[in-house]
């Protein structure tokens, strides 16, 4: 249905696709795999008409495409389903799916468009209720009204980019059998993702990109984990680090918020009467899907989002009015959900984004003593096994991914206590979030604590030493290591249901 033949796109100096050839057939899962900076989202916006190539063109049937806009390849049949949902929250299903139809009347015909909505979601699996608001929706449910609102723009090639990310287990699986549904009557479907254990459980054929060129490409049953982690990195990139073996928490608390409450603006999630503790030497994981107060909890305990109730106590002391500037000086490290928008300064280089947080350590006077920052900058960064960009380099001009190892590089150069981590591994390749776990558990080991927030629950099984779970603002189940199902939280981060016992 789709080749891309000779694709080449270049950013200054660095090519981000170096002559792809790539086909896309009907009725496959074809999985798009890469590290960071290995040119997989270069790729699919060139495939969407979001990024025009410098060289090398897409066919359609045979038949030379021209995608100057995602207008044009929605009209080609060609939809995209983001990790960032593309929904308006005020608006109902069937309002959200018509503003996208190809036909859209200036009159609605709304029980038309619901019948349709009905008709395709029972035949694929998305059942959702036309008339019910995108607001009250889970995301798993939300993410069914972004498929619906390609098929019933008749999109035939669909990408999907990072689709499980924020899904739960139960979800998970509910977004492949979607995606059979979907193969059985010959949509073409290019999966993104990072997670390769999934790759290998639903993709039909696979194509590994490295350094902007295809390394290699796998068709159905040949794949396996450690094969795929040696093409993306080399043969001498060497396997993920293993998992060190897991420490009890200490029995000192450096953290703690007792009945803490937090009054979210707008869209953002009202924080409920919370009671927690972290402890030297522990890693406490958080579980829940997106949009359950994570990110407002990690401003609460920073100190970015005052309290409207409760407390919030540091190592023994009242902290509930301590500034940030504050908690930072006394060991606490912050790697937001958004690292572009909280932890970096897009005007600046790398340079002087890495000097940003450090207080006094490296200055002189009114001077910056950039030899001793770039030492223990560069100390940091290969601990956590990161090449260092280059530090002359706008920081606005890094990949997702490359400017996550950079925050997370910085925040841990100086041996913090209190390490709050949203997501730290997201939009990391497979090495660099092993490297990052690893790191944090030698933190942990070292007698710090850690809040480890992330939507995969393989990985907080991995990780955590107690595990959360957070929903609509309020915590809804603690389990200790080794004590809970997968499927147990999935439900609990999802509302469905509550599990016996917790």
């Amino acid at each position: 249905m789709l080749t891309v033949r000779g694709v080449s796109k270049r950013y200054g100096s660095v090519l981000a696709n170096d002559g792809i050839d790539l086909t896309l057939n009907a009725g496959e899962v074809h999985a798009l795999l890469g590290e960071n900076g290995a040119g997989k989202s270069t790729l699919s916006k060139i495939i969407y008409g979001y990024t025009r190539p410098d060289a090398g063109e897409i066919l359609l049937g045979g038949e030379p495409a021209r995608l100057r806009s995602p207008r044009d390849a929605r009209a080609l049949g060609i939809g995209m389903v983001f990790q960032n949902f593309m929904l308006i929250p005020a608006l109902s299903v069937l309002e959200n799916v018509a503003l996208f139809l190809k036909d859209l009347p200036l009159v609605l015909d709304q029980e038309g468009i619901a019948g349709r909505i009905r008709a395709i979601g029972g035949r694929f699996g998305l059942q959702v209720d036309p008339h019910a608001l995108v607001r009250q929706l889970s995301v798993g449910d939300r993410q069914k009204v972004e498929i619906l609102k390609l098929l019933l723009a008749e999109a035939r090639i669909l990408i999907f980019d990072e689709p499980t990310k924020v899904l739960a287990p139960h979800e998970v699986e509910g977004l492949f059998q979607v995606f059979a549904a979907l193969k059985a009557e010959g949509y073409a479907i290019l999966f993104i993702t990072h997670k390769l254990r999934e790759v290998v459980a639903c993709a039909d054929r696979i194509t590994v990109l490295r350094q902007g060129r295809v390394a290699g490409g796998f068709g159905p049953g040949e794949a396996q984990v450690g094969t795929l982690v040696k093409m993306m990195f080399g043969e001498s990139g060497g396997e993920a680090p293993a998992a060190m073996a897991p420490v009890g928490g200490g029995t000192q608390p450096i953290l703690e918020l007792r009945g803490a409450s937090a009054r979210g603006a707008g869209s953002e999630t009202t924080l409920q009467g919370l009671n927690l503790t972290i402890h030297e030497g522990e890693v406490l994981g958080l579980a829940g899907v997106s949009g359950s107060g994570q990110k407002e909890l990690g401003d609460l305990i920073l100190g970015l989002r005052p309290l409207t109730g409760g407390n919030r106590w540091f190592r023994g002391e009242d902290a509930s009015s301590w500034s940030i500037a504050r908690l930072r000086e006394r060991g606490v490290a912050f790697v937001p959900e958004d690292a572009l928008a909280m932890a970096a300064v897009p005007g600046m280089s790398v340079r002087e984004n890495l000097s940003l947080g450090t207080g006094a350590v490296y200055r002189r006077g009114l001077a910056v003593d950039w030899r001793a920052l770039e030492a223990a900058m560069g100390a940091s960064f290969e601990a956590l096994a990161f090449p260092m960009p280059p530090l002359d380099s706008p920081i606005a001009a890094l990949s997702g991914g490359n400017l996550q190892r950079v925050v997370i590089a910085r925040e841990m150069a100086h041996g913090p206590s209190l390490i709050i981590a949203l997501y730290p591994t997201r939009g990391l390749d497979a090495r660099s979030a092993a490297s990052v776990r690893d790191l944090l558990r030698r933190a942990r080991d070292g007698g710090a604590g850690v809040l480890f927030i992330s939507e995969d629950l393989e990985e907080l099984a991995e990780m955590s030493d107690r595990l959360l779970v957070l929903f609509q603002g309020a915590l809804v189940g603690e389990f200790p290591r080794g004590s809970w199902r997968l499927e147990d939280v999935g439900r609990l981060m999802t509302g469905s249901e509550e599990v016996a016992g917790v």
